[in-house]
């Protein structure tokens, strides 16, 4: 209460110049806070569109080299393997679109972009889902309406913006390579091993394909975008305010102060001077109020001069 009443004194107090001055600068300072609050989210939500866009376009890139690979890689290259003894990965759609990828990443502007078929159980342990993912494919398990989640996520190198779409076991021949060890081919236990990869069920989504986009830079970009425009709102709003100063002071603060000192002059009986009336507005209207005023104080202390002297 005390406070609220120091600064009704205070305001009080102000000439009228300042208090104009005070409700500008309120003004300019609300009008920044909520500009800039909005232009942030907007800043913020396109360059969250910009990123999902390259995570979504690579995605789906991904999961037309995995089609391509079950479509015509495989009936190429599976009677070669079954006459074989050696296991070829090439026949392994995951990992196709795995060595897709990394031969993108050679590119410098894909390098920090990263590809993931993660798997609770997988066959190649560099495929190994880490607790995050876990929780992804334990998500898509229990909601199988789910068929999307995206979302920023934080690695040591940076921020990254990552989406994960569930991979589910639909087709039985699948389950040749990954339902129990006796079934799967010997070449394939040879080079992987018997502990990982089995026991997969069909209809079962048991890894998720996951993107990962660095989003840092673009995130950054978004944030010196927001400066420069607000730096020139600022600028254009100082110059504003600065104008209306300039604009008030000389068509109103200034016509206010002659009035004052006139009417100062007058009420101590110095009536030489006339009020300005430059303008048709409210000023003018004021100082031929004034100007009327000061005519009818002249009159009245003439008529009050003339019968002291009759009566004297």
């Amino acid at each position: 209460m005390k406070l609220r009443n120091k600064f009704k004194s205070l305001l009080e107090n102000l000439k009228l110049a300042n208090k104009f001055n005070l409700l500008l600068i309120l003004i300019f300072l609300s009008s920044v806070l909520i500009s800039g609050t909005i232009l942030s989210d907007l800043l913020q939500e396109r360059a969250k569109e910009e990123v999902t866009s390259s995570a979504d376009i690579l995605i789906q890139t991904m999961r037309s080299v995995r089609d391509y690979t079950t479509q015509e890689i495989i009936p190429l290259l599976e009677p070669k393997q079954e006459t074989s003894s050696v296991f070829i990965p090439q026949t392994v759609a995951a990992f196709s679109a795995r060595e897709v990828f990394d031969n993108l990443r050679k590119n410098p502007k894909y390098r920090d972009f990263i590809y993931k078929e993660a798997a609770l159980d997988p066959t190649n342990l560099r495929d190994k889902a880490d607790s995050f993912e876990t929780d992804l494919i334990t998500l898509f398990s229990k909601e199988p309406a789910t068929q999307k989640k995206s979302d920023f996520r934080t690695f040591p190198t940076g921020k990254t913006f990552y989406i994960a779409r569930p991979l589910t076991i639909e087709d039985p021949s699948c389950l040749q390579c990954h339902s129990t060890p006796d079934k799967a081919p010997k070449s394939q236990i040879e080079k992987y091993g018997a502990q990982n990869g089995f026991n997969w069920q069909l209809h079962k989504t048991v890894f998720a394909q996951m993107i990962y986009v660095p989003a840092d830079q673009v995130l950054q970009s978004a944030y010196q975008s927001w400066l420069l425009i607000m730096g020139i709102l600022i600028s254009i709003f100082t110059l504003v305010l600065i104008i209306i100063n300039f604009l008030l002071k000389k068509a109103v603060i200034k016509p206010i102060m002659q009035m004052s000192k006139i009417a100062q002059a007058v009420s101590t009986g110095k009536a030489n001077s006339d009020f300005e009336q430059k303008s048709n507005d409210e000023i003018g209207t004021l100082a031929a109020s004034f100007n009327r005023m000061k005519s009818s104080l002249e009159i009245a202390m003439k008529l009050i001069a003339q019968k002291n002297q009759k009566n004297n």
